[in-house]
């Protein structure tokens, strides 16, 4: 079945509800919640952070965008210390959860907004870091807002999954329906060429990948919960996934053998900088590094 782009795209309203879920799992009810199950974010967080030793910046304001629990927020106050740090969301309760995080720590001021309508104005920026809020956005979006509040020589930092996350959670569905249940996802040379039109100088980026081992696919889907990175495709199935239909899809997940399986999530890593001019899409960067780590999960875990 053939499904257009905007209907593999994540719905905002929805994406924006599904991480007020997570922040408040785990904060009122003592299950496993964001900070607990969130591997991913802080894999791609710290190789991020580790690029700023690369480069001289004295950032004067920097931005933790999509900031979630604010982790970012808090690294790049500590870091720059002399800096005024955002810590930027559109999930209220996100927000909640970073002010709290954040009450103790270094100075991070915590501010409501959309990462495709930023509430700061233009030049104002040194750095921005995007760590996995790209496969909430239309890119080409947040791209733009990064261009227009980065003043020339700011630099952009983000992570986001590449089309090959989550291939087996796609493959395993596809033998059972033919519905939506992975969202679609930018590969590299998309996100360099959109990142020039959007006004952004000299993108960077490389892909990397990680393996996450499960015993269980409900280990899985509570991690997957806990992230946030439930199915909020305009084109998902609406209806309810019937007993029959899941175990099925849990038979193709683990082949049916009982044993642990694996899933792949694809990281596209890259910077840019603020100063371009906004242009036709151009051809983006022509070299790929791929480098594979397996991390082991416990059974049931977050």
């Amino acid at each position: 079945m053939s499904i257009s782009l905007d209907l593999a795209l994540p719905e905002r309203r929805a994406a924006r509800q599904a991480f007020d879920f997570a922040a408040a799992t785990g904060a009122f009810d003592g299950a496993a919640g964001f900070d607990d199950a969130c591997v991913v974010h802080d894999q791609t967080r710290a190789r991020l952070l580790e690029r700023l030793n690369f480069f001289r910046l004295e950032p004067r304001v920097a931005v933790d965008l999509g900031c979630a629990t604010a982790r970012g927020a808090r690294a790049l106050a500590q870091r720059y210390p002399g800096a005024r740090v955002l810590a930027i969301d559109s999930s209220r309760a996100m927000l909640a959860r970073a002010r709290a995080a954040s009450a103790a720590g270094p100075a991070v001021t915590v501010v409501g907004g959309d990462a495709e309508r930023l509430p700061l104005a233009t030049g104002s920026v040194q750095l921005v870091l995007a760590n996995l809020v790209l496969p909430w956005c239309r890119p080409q979006n947040l791209f733009g807002e990064a261009a227009r509040v980065l003043e020339a020589g700011g630099l952009l930092l983000f992570a986001t999954l590449g089309p090959d996350s989550l291939q087996e959670v796609r493959r395993a569905w596809a033998a059972v329906d033919d519905r939506l249940h992975v969202h679609a996802a930018f590969d590299m040379h998309d996100l360099g060429d959109l990142a020039l039109a959007a006004g952004l100088a000299e993108p960077v980026l490389d892909v990397d990948r990680l393996e996450l081992t499960y015993e269980r696919p409900a280990a899985l889907v509570r991690d997957l919960r806990a992230w946030g990175a439930v199915n909020v495709a305009a084109g998902r199935r609406r209806e309810l996934t019937g007993p029959k239909r899941w175990r099925a899809f849990e038979t193709q997940l683990s082949a049916g053998s009982g044993e642990r399986f694996a899933v792949t999530v694809e990281l596209v890593l890259g910077q840019a900088w603020g100063g371009g001019q906004r242009r036709a899409a151009a051809p983006g960067p022509t070299e790929t590094a791929f480098a594979v780590e397996r991390i082991g999960r416990r059974q049931g875990s977050a």
